[in-house]
């Protein structure tokens, strides 16, 4: 049982690296999933989806490049 647990504890960490970046994408996706239909038009949903995911994306990885430099 416990080299079952390792294993998948192993898997999971193949595609989720740091807990506080897929939580935080859970967040803004299920938040435009619930607000953006109030938007009138359409269009924009993608985008700012898109934005809102690459501020959180590039936010990460400057808060891990700073902890790692020091």
């Amino acid at each position: 049982m416990h080299a079952l647990t390792t294993a998948f504890k192993e898997l999971v960490s193949l595609f989720v690296d740091d807990g506080t970046l897929a939580a935080t994408i859970l967040i803004w996706i299920a938040l435009c999933g619930l607000l953006l239909r109030l938007l009138p038009m359409g269009s924009w949903q993608g985008p700012i989806l898109f934005i809102g995911l690459a501020v959180i994306l590039i936010e990460n990885a400057r808060r891990g490049a700073k902890s790692r430099s020091g």
